[in-house]
């Protein structure tokens, strides 16, 4: 018989489950996901199917997560929350009454692309002034170089050894630690534009609770600090009141097991 992986026979899989950057139809279609240049539309459930000879089922990315964290993470205990993944670019997952919620196209979740400045930046979805425009890791580190040349004291400096091309969330969280307070206010500034787009979209569905995930998120209090304190003042008084912003539980392993338990539920007939 047939091994697949890691010495499981091919009868012992199930099907294939995969979260994907853009937009996602029903079909597994992922539909120009503005992160990869070129791809216009892909069905890529059919293309993997091919190869694999497995069924396959095809989610968003974020929502994947969402489905992860809302199984066995920081979800498992809220039956609605907005999941947000802070990396290349911004990501969202909307659970509510347990299960995620996709929209008619599959395109519900863009949370990325809420407009926080409608005469801010240019995005790669082709909008201006876009939450990822600000705090998705390409743009984040674009922005921190250029303040860097009037901040030519910060740490940041040293650890990139004056190159500004090595400027990732990981570098600026490690001079934040050392108490550099440029580091420290560019976290601040982060958290502060993921909570005005927090609260435009807990206002908008009425969930007081969020769970941020990815490399970004990795930052820690400060980031969480500025985002819970931004929510509070800007959200509606009766979800400001119990709005709770906390950090994703599993890391990386939240889109493998959303993924998984997506695929598992969706080939078993059951609803996710």
């Amino acid at each position: 018989m047939k091994k697949l992986a890691q010495n499981f026979d091919e009868g012992e899989i199930l099907g294939v489950g995969i979260g994907a950057p853009g937009q996602v139809d029903p079909e597994g279609g992922v539909k120009y996901p503005p992160n990869f240049p070129g791809w216009t539309v892909v069905y890529l459930a059919k293309e993997v199917g091919k190869i694999t000879g497995l069924k396959t089922i095809v989610d968003n990315d974020a929502n994947v997560a969402a489905i992860g964290e809302a199984k066995f993470g920081a979800g498992k205990e809220h039956p609605n929350f907005i999941m947000v993944t802070l990396g290349t670019g911004i990501g969202g997952g909307i659970i509510i009454g347990g299960k995620i919620y996709r929209g008619p196209t599959g395109g519900a979740g863009e949370i990325g692309h809420v407009t926080i400045n409608f005469n801010g930046p240019k995005c790669n979805c082709g909008n201006y002034g876009c939450a990822e425009a600000y705090v998705g890791q390409k743009y984040l580190s674009s922005w921190v170089a250029e303040e860097l040349k009037a901040n030519s004291n910060s740490k940041i400096i040293e650890l990139i050894s004056g190159d500004l091309s090595k400027i990732e969330p990981y570098i600026i969280s490690l001079a934040a630690e050392q108490g550099d307070e440029f580091a420290i206010n560019v976290w601040k500034k982060t958290g502060f534009y993921v909570g005005v787009m927090l609260a435009s979209v807990m206002n908008l569905f009425d969930i007081t609770v969020a769970i941020i995930g990815g490399g970004v998120a990795k930052a820690g209090k400060i980031l969480f600090d500025s985002i819970n304190e931004t929510v509070k003042s800007r959200a509606l008084k009766p979800i400001a009141e119990k709005a709770i912003v906390i950090p994703a539980m599993l890391g990386n392993k939240a889109g493998i097991l959303g993924a998984g338990a997506l695929a598992f539920e969706e080939l078993t007939y059951t609803s996710v």
